[in-house]
């Protein structure tokens, strides 16, 4: 029996971010290099998509490149970005008919030429879709994120279009990448590593964490299942107390 009929379709988080960790030791592991866990981490991804997609999660958010990802060896990195072009391009006809809108957050100007034409076609070519809002995290670090945040809030209030005795929570989470989209309730890793690795930092501020000693690769949609049941059975109280919640 699938776990999905265990789950509560009227308590579904509404965003879900997944650390997509463990493709290296996967593939090290089976005694291949590196991107053989890449690529077969994207076999997760497509199963993930689809399963939060059926669920009617309305955002997913997947850490797929940091910054930090940058000084791992040139080969790693050139493989990387040829497999994420080759992945867009093959996916998007499939993101299309299952009606998922791709974004995508990050200090994009770091990607290659290609990886990034391949991501702008992407953007256009789902933009229109009203389903699964499926937001890739590339080239993304959360530090780099705030800082860019202040800087822009800087010279919104040197140029007087923002005053400095209005600024509080809502203007800065209106300067972060994510503004468009709803703080993630639930964080999911993979791997058995217990950290968010720079990784939404402000956003999950009340996001329930969920770590899995499984690797990427073998992460299914009954895993997911597995996540969002875990989540379901945790009583969210934002600083109120039991009584104040169940009340």
């Amino acid at each position: 029996m699938s776990l999905r009929v265990l789950i509560d379709e009227n308590r579904l988080p509404e965003h879900i971010a997944i650390i997509m960790d463990g493709n290296g030791r996967w593939a090290q592991e089976q005694g291949q290099d590196r991107l053989f866990g890449h690529f077969h981490g994207v076999a997760s991804v497509r199963d993930i998509v689809e399963g939060s997609a059926e669920l009617g999660i309305k955002y997913l958010t997947l850490y797929a490149f940091s910054t930090e990802n940058w000084d791992r060896p040139k080969e790693e990195v050139a493989g990387l970005m040829g497999l994420l072009v080759e992945t867009i391009r093959k996916e998007v006809p499939i993101l299309n008919k299952n009606n998922i809108r791709i974004h995508v957050i990050g200090e994009l100007s770091m990607l290659p030429d290609h990886a990034h034409n391949a991501l702008e076609e992407a953007l256009d070519m789902t933009s229109a879709n009203t389903g699964l809002n499926l937001i890739l995290a590339l080239s993304y670090s959360s530090r780099w994120e705030l800082v860019n945040a202040v800087k822009k809030i800087a010279t919104d209030v040197q140029e007087g279009k923002l005053a400095p005795e209005t600024i509080g929570q809502d203007t800065l989470q209106q300067y972060l990448a994510t503004s468009a989209f709803p703080d993630p309730e639930l964080m999911i890793r993979t791997s058995g590593e217990y950290r968010i690795s720079n990784f939404l930092l402000y956003q999950l501020a009340y996001a329930e964490l969920y770590f899995t000693q499984t690797r990427w690769p073998d992460f299914r949609k009954e895993n997911l299942y597995e996540a969002i049941l875990d989540f379901q059975k945790r009583e969210r109280r934002f600083g109120k107390t039991s009584q104040q919640v169940s009340s």
